[in-house]
């Protein structure tokens, strides 16, 4: 599955729900699942990171759709050589 179509699937799946929610309530969502990556990734479950890591990917898809953000276009800065350096 690429980037473009699981960003599709979220919002089949999820936009109603979530764009009822808005951005501010949806924004915590994906913060708590950023803390529960960030609790994974100091562990040694593999499978607990994978999953973490699918959430923080579906909840960050979700903000995207609930704003009008196609994600594939957002990384062109990145896919098309458009950022210099490293951070």
């Amino acid at each position: 599955m690429t980037l473009k179509e699981f960003q599709q699937f979220i919002r089949d799946k999820y936009f109603a729900t979530d764009s009822a929610r808005g951005t501010p309530g949806t924004f915590m969502w994906f913060i708590e699942e950023v803390g529960e990556l960030a609790t994974a990734l100091a562990g040694d479950d593999q499978a607990n990171k994978e999953e973490e890591f699918a959430d923080v990917l579906a909840w960050l898809c979700t903000l995207a759709n609930i704003n009008d953000v196609d994600l594939v276009r957002a990384i062109e800065k990145y896919t098309e050589g458009n950022v210099e350096g490293t951070k």
